[in-house]
């Protein structure tokens, strides 16, 4: 598969590949047609999103493959940032087959950019966006952001893409979406991806996390895959969030290639008390070296389980506790030391939100995202900062163009 050589062999040469780009210098992606604004002296590198705007960045005939994409927005209030939504419609498709907010494309939850890379996508500095993860397209492909805020947002983006003659038949489309539920339900799993019909591969999820219950921890849930027929039990079982994500003994800030943690928000900064939780949490895992593929459906889930301690004394909060956090695992251990009068792990309500990322043979529509259930209950916490360069999308604010710089 020449695709596949050339983006994984740089020594690989086949002109056969046509490589293009689309930007607001170069809206067609024609041959030898960018940068004609200005004479060519960058004369239109970005543009003024207005309330309500609905903005095609790419309408590209294939077949061809979608590489990277690169944006970049000013800082601004996470309900704002959240407020801007992704969606990609594939061959002349009236529905989505990804529907997201942008930020949580790119791996940032509650919409607040962090700095990390990983395998597939980064926000370098917490303000490049970029993602690396393969579209390919058959007949078609047509990229649009929505901006759902009720003020201007300024946009700078560019998608790098080839052309070829044909594509390989086991390429899957990428399909993205977004679920969100402030708060979950006691007992009852947060779904991470359900409802995208096989053949396909579910290639990894960016999850946030605000933490609403008051327990000393919140990551005793397991992850688990439900696969072509799987009912009551999944095929696949994990031991802990943290464990998913690839860490260990509770889960602070980190990044690596297939995994990571880049928000853990809390007024301590990176230092974590014991006993404390942060107020949210934004967790990335990619399934590439591992790879999860399914016949006809795939589910994926999450319980909401954490962990709480009670020292001696505090016999009667552990009784309350208790009638309103059904009990998990083994149940309460008591008398484990003189300083520790029970500990357990328990089911707990929090709010939580994922996108999850599946490729599948064919094109299928996927839910839009509900601007107001994605950016309900983030808004910035008195000890958080504005963003650096958060003075710029303020001073824009009244103007009524398109910026040169």
């Amino acid at each position: 598969m020449i695709v596949d050589r050339a983006a994984t062999n740089p020594a690989v040469v086949d002109p056969s590949l046509d490589a293009r780009a689309v930007s607001f210098e170069s809206p067609s992606g024609e041959r030898g047609a960018g940068g004609s604004a200005a004479g060519g002296r960058k004369g239109r590198p970005n543009k003024l999103l207005r309330p309500d705007e609905r903005v095609v960045l790419g309408d590209i005939a294939g077949p061809g493959m979608v590489r990277h994409i690169w944006l970049t927005i000013p800082s601004a209030p996470p309900e704002q940032l959240r407020a801007l939504i992704l969606e990609v419609f594939y061959d002349g498709g009236d529905e989505p087959s990804i529907s997201v907010p942008l930020v949580d494309f790119f791996g940032a939850p509650h919409g607040r950019p962090v700095d990390y890379e990983s395998a597939l996508t980064s926000i370098l500095e917490g303000r490049g966006f970029n993602s690396y993860l393969p579209m390919p397209f058959r007949d078609r492909i047509r990229v649009e952001i929505w901006n759902a805020a009720p003020v201007r947002q300024i946009l700078y983006y560019q998608i790098d893409y080839t052309l070829q003659a044909e594509l390989p038949g086991d390429l899957g489309l990428l399909h993205a979406t977004f679920r969100r539920e402030n708060p979950t339900t006691m007992t009852r799993d947060f779904v991470i991806a359900d409802g995208l019909r096989g053949p396909g591969r579910f290639l990894g999820c960016s999850v946030g996390v605000r933490i609403i219950d008051d327990a000393d921890w919140y990551g005793e849930g397991e992850v688990k895959v439900y696969r072509d027929g799987d009912t009551d039990l999944p095929t696949i079982c994990g031991t802990g969030l943290e464990d998913y994500v690839g860490s260990a003994w509770g889960l602070g800030r980190f990044h690596s290639a297939y995994s990571g943690a880049p928000l853990v928000l809390s007024p301590n900064g990176a230092a974590q008390p014991v006993g404390t939780q942060p107020d949210m949490v934004g967790f990335y895992r990619w399934h590439l070296p591992d790879p999860i593929m399914f016949e006809r459906e795939v589910r994926v889930t999450i319980q909401q389980i954490g962990a709480k301690g009670f020292a001696p004394g505090q016999e009667a909060e552990l009784e309350a506790y208790a009638k309103t956090h059904p009990v998990a695992g083994i149940g309460w251990l008591r008398d484990l030391s003189p300083a520790l009068l029970a500990w357990g792990i328990a089911e707990r309500v929090d709010d939580y939100c994922a996108t999850a990322f599946v490729y599948c043979t064919e094109a299928q529509g996927v839910p839009r995202v509900d601007p107001a259930l994605a950016t309900a209950d983030i808004a910035r916490f008195p000890y958080e900062a504005m963003g650096p360069t958060e003075m710029l999308a303020l001073s824009i604010a009244g103007y009524d163009g398109d910026l040169g710089g």
